[in-house]
């Protein structure tokens, strides 16, 4: 939960009361916000220094993460003001900015506007260069995802480009600096500092780094580390220019917005924002910002239910828009909302009833039994799996719990297997090498298990029901889970007839008889790479429709595959899908 710092003063007097700090803290509870701090309550103040208070935002309110943004929000809650129009001023020959194609190796995005006749003091500058900290470590991820920067206009010439160039190629004097330097020597400065030294791995190795010409090539920024001296914002500055590089287009569009409607209020006609034209390598253009309000519906009886409340649509609509939301009912007995530019976090209708419950008072809301009557059960995939852990438990097999995650080697290389592409979820930003994939098979994580535990006395007798994951094209996450269970048996010899045994053992108390005709399981001939040739086969399995479909396998571990893992014995498995069985 971020926490912004506000002068007392200066909300107060915006508010137009002198709240006393529980007053205060009453207000941000009604809000939905937490004063957690106010300085001046912890003594006198030195000479010369403004009490503070210190508010925990919710994280996916980005426009509550300055003095711009949170007074505006608690004057339209307090009925003081009513939500801003924001505008976007049409221009025959917006400002462009052409991006090449070497961008889409390093930051492929970037989208830019204009703030003109803006009137800065010390105060508000600092509120600017404290809104993008924050949101660099909040929805930018550190800069990973999103990085601003912002120039005074008046000291650059457009049309701007957006290159990627060899770094030894790129060559300006950094933010309050007087030294020129290339890429390298930039890396090289900023590994003392504390504060930049935490983005430089970003573009480190990079063999190309993103750069913001203007038309007189003169380096503007180099993103996402730092922004050039030559176009370095003051408080004499009248025009600013942002521009915002990224990797990730929903997220950059919501941090323009952001910036902009902050502090648009400080133009000469406030609320209005100049737009700019991205130009992209293939010769498509998008001019931005977009500040357009999306419209989404929803309906009483949802927004009461959810809420636990019984409003007329014309309350519910007065309470809509003490929360910035400008709301209408509609001839159908629906309510629209039109969502601002400043509310990316509402998504749903849920949201919409979220802020009601805000702008109604959570304290107000009336105590009321839950009349709806419910009977919980086991889920059944969970119940059946339970009763197989207990079948082979009580065989006197030892359960396992192991990783979701491995690596790719240990997924297909270690047990022989190819990887076709089609099977295995892999993930994009592994932390190690040991964490690549979601698991397709439950093996690897046994075999490692014995490996781990060689001080024990043999046999080991092993067993895991556990998810495995598959891509799925036909799922919309593109991925689907499925039960399985996997015995390994290890000792001086593999004793395939023991891990049969299992298998029939589990098969009996399934009630899943061995046939090969009608409704039940049996064995046939398979050739697979992990296992032994000629020692090993797949596990059928015929249902009451008479559809037969293989389960898994069972057969002796490849000695290949046992070196691979540093097994010093002989290994027998199987391991089958469960989920045919509910």
């Amino acid at each position: 939960m971020p926490t912004v710092t506000i002068d007392k003063k200066d909300l107060f007097d915006y508010l137009d009361n002198k709240y006393n700090t529980d007053q205060f803290r009453e207000l941000c509870f009604e809000f939905g916000i937490e004063l957690e701090e106010d300085t001046s309550e912890e003594g006198e103040l030195a000479e010369g220094e403004r009490a503070q208070l210190k508010i925990d935002i919710p994280a996916n309110r980005y426009d509550l993460l300055c003095f711009e943004g949170l007074s505006r929000a608690l004057g339209v809650f307090l009925g003081r003001e009513k939500t801003p129009q924001y505008k976007v001023v049409p221009v025959a020959k917006p400002e462009r900015i052409t991006v090449a194609k070497e961008c889409a190796e390093v930051r492929p995005y970037v989208v830019g506007a204009i703030l003109r006749g803006v009137k800065l003091t010390k105060e508000r500058y600092q509120s600017f260069i404290d809104l993008q900290d924050k949101l660099h470590n909040n929805i930018c991820r550190k800069r990973t995802l999103v990085s601003v920067g912002t120039h005074d206009l008046d000291t650059v010439q457009g049309p701007f480009t957006y290159e990627a160039q060899k770094p030894e190629d790129i060559k300006f004097v950094p933010l309050n600096q007087t030294e020129e330097m290339d890429g390298r020597r930039v890396i090289e400065f900023y590994e003392s500092d504390l504060h930049i030294k935490r983005f430089l791995h970003i573009i480190r190795d990079s063999p190309v780094y993103p750069v913001i010409y203007d038309s007189k090539r003169t380096v503007m920024s180099l993103p996402p580390l730092i922004n050039s001296e030559h176009s370095k914002i003051t408080l004499d500055t009248k025009n600013i220019f942002i521009e915002i590089t990224a990797t990730d287009l929903t997220k950059v569009s919501i941090v323009l917005n952001i910036m902009l409607t902050m502090f648009s209020g400080y133009c000469e006609e406030p609320f209005t924002v100049e737009p700019v034209e991205v130009v992209y390598p293939d010769g498509k253009s998008t001019v931005y910002p977009d500040l357009e309000p999306r419209s989404m519906k929803t309906t009483p009886k949802y927004l009461n239910g959810i809420v636990g409340i019984n409003q007329t649509n014309d309350q519910i609509v007065d309470l809509l828009k003490k929360m910035s939301l400008d709301a209408a009912v509609d001839g159908d007995n629906s309510i629209s909302v039109l969502l601002p530019p400043t509310r990316p976090d509402i998504l749903q209708e849920c949201d919409i009833a979220e802020d009601l419950g805000i702008a109604f008072g959570y304290n107000k809301i009336p105590r009321a039994l839950n009349n709806a009557a419910t009977v919980g059960k086991a889920f059944p995939l969970n119940k059946l799996s339970d009763l197989i852990r207990k079948e082979i438990a009580m065989a006197g097999w030892t359960e396992a719990l192991t990783l979701s995650l491995c690596s790719h080697d240990e997924n297909f290389k270690l047990l022989r297997r190819e990887d076709r592409g089609d099977e295995a979820v892999v993930l994009a930003n592994p932390k190690t090498f040991e964490y690549q994939v979601c698991r397709s098979t439950l093996l690897p994580g046994l075999l490692k298990t014995i490996r781990e535990n060689k001080k024990h006395a043999i046999p080991y007798k092993l067993f895991e029901v556990s998810d495995v994951v598959f891509k799925d094209a036909s799922r919309e996450r593109g991925a689907s889970n499925q039960r399985r269970a996997c015995a390994i048996f290890s000792s001086h010899s593999a004793q395939f007839e023991t891990i049969q045994g299992l298998l029939d053992t589990m098969m009996v108390s399934l009630n899943v008889p061995h046939a090969k005709e009608g409704r039940g399981y049996h064995l046939a001939e398979a050739d697979l790479p992990t296992y032994l040739p000629g020692r090993s086969a797949s596990v059928m399995y015929t249902d009451e429709e008479g559809k037969t479909i293989a389960l898994g396998s069972i057969g002796v571990i490849h000695p290949e595959v046992l070196v691979n893992f540093e097994l010093d014995y002989p290994v027998s498995s199987f391991e089958i899908n469960v989920e045919p069985f509910l």
